[in-house]
């Protein structure tokens, strides 16, 4: 019993000290800002929204976009991915001079996930014209008027060739508000932000709802062809344009997603869908993600109710640990410090949501969105 509590204050010990600072997100885009070129300098851009069934948010997405205070060249290419709600006639009705485009997606062919198909076509479109910068955003993603100007200016003063930006997630319902911050957390901790933006180390990540890549890099890291089949593109890219340069990802207020999360059964939908993918579809390391959040996150409260001695004095101080790793994640959200008391139940729900996302690989429902099981257990 006290062997398991000094692993476990020892593993929070090693968390908080030596994985890139993950906890402290620190790595935002309102810090450290950088120079914005001159007025004759913006090099130009175009925004890509592959969109399937977005009816209820496409509109305030899109302006968002149109209404961007960028001082270069900006053109929007919506892909309407066979929409059924009139996602593509809404937003034909946004057009302000020309700058938005509607295209109708083609049939998804084999081997592609729908999301990559769609965002391949308006990349082709857009390449017609020989941008200097593709930015692919989500179609429920709302963008502050600011948001394109500061990252084109990160990007041209540090030379990257992809610059990516965690969008601001909702949290008003109750079941956001115990999930949706750690989720943040928990993508922090796999790929420390810090990390990811060090040329020197191989880690690599971005976050999909708002991505500028350099065009030029993007082509010659093979486009998007080369992650065509999978469920976390957003990953992939970032490690695929790693290889071109310098990428950068940080936490942002700028951009905020307009999707809301009824209940748990939504948001477990949302992590299902590509957490088996994340494990690299290995049983093997679902059995070792299982038993590593059962010792991380479950024994320190399990040691501090029912152990005694130097074992619940280990517990107490991992269980204190681990909330206030969990604090500045929950200050960026505006939530209560009282959260971080609760990080042991919301990773024992995460822990079943990759469980479920499992099993629905294993009946031939991985990767559900939209009507489509995409998760593909080997490259086609």
């Amino acid at each position: 019993m006290a062997l398991t509590g000094a692993l476990v204050l020892a593993v929070w010990i090693y968390l908080l000290a030596g994985r890139g600072g993950f906890w402290r997100a620190g790595e935002r885009d309102d810090r450290d800002e950088t120079p914005e070129p001159g007025s004759a300098d913006w090099p130009s851009v175009v925004a890509v929204v592959p969109a399937r069934d977005e009816a209820d948010v496409i509109a305030r997405a899109i302006g968002s976009l149109l209404a961007q205070d960028y001082p270069g060249p900006l053109r929007v290419i919506l892909v309407d991915d066979s929409s059924s709600d009139g996602t593509g006639d809404i937003a034909r009705g946004l057009d302000a001079g020309g700058r938005l485009q509607v295209l109708t997606g083609a049939p998804l062919p084999e081997g592609w996930t729908g999301k990559l198909w769609a965002q391949s076509q308006g990349v082709a479109r857009a390449a017609e014209t020989a941008p200097d910068y593709l930015l692919l955003t989500d179609a429920d993603i709302a963008h502050a008027p600011e948001t394109l100007r500061k990252l084109v200016a990160r990007a041209e003063a540090r030379g990257l060739v992809l610059t990516s930006l965690m969008a601001r997630l909702t949290v008003e319902t109750w079941a956001e508000r115990l999930l949706i911050p750690a989720f943040v957390f928990f993508f922090a901790m796999l790929y420390p932000f810090a990390w990811v933006n060090d040329p020197r180390r191989r880690t690599a990540a971005a976050a999909g709802g708002v991505m500028l890549a350099r065009r030029t890099a993007l082509e010659a890291a093979g486009g998007l062809e080369a992650i065509r089949w999978k469920i976390i593109d957003d990953c992939s890219l970032g490690a695929l344009m790693k290889r071109q340069g310098p990428i950068w990802l940080g936490l942002t207020h700028r951009a905020r997603s307009l999707r809301p999360y009824a209940g748990l059964r939504e948001i477990g939908r949302m992590v299902s869908r590509s957490a088996y993918a994340q494990l690299g579809f290995s049983r093997w390391l679902l059995a070792g993600t299982v038993a590593g959040m059962a010792i991380v996150y479950l024994a320190a409260p399990a040691l501090a109710v029912f152990a005694v001695g130097a074992a619940r004095w280990a517990g107490v101080a991992a269980w204190l640990a681990m909330a206030l790793a969990y604090q500045p994640m929950l200050r960026l959200y505006r939530l209560s410090p009282l959260w971080g008391l609760a990080l042991p139940l919301i990773a024992a729900i995460y822990t079943a949501f990759t469980v479920q996302s499992a099993i629905d690989s294993w009946r031939g429902r991985g990767g559900q969105w939209k009507g489509r099981a995409q998760a593909l257990e080997a490259a086609p």
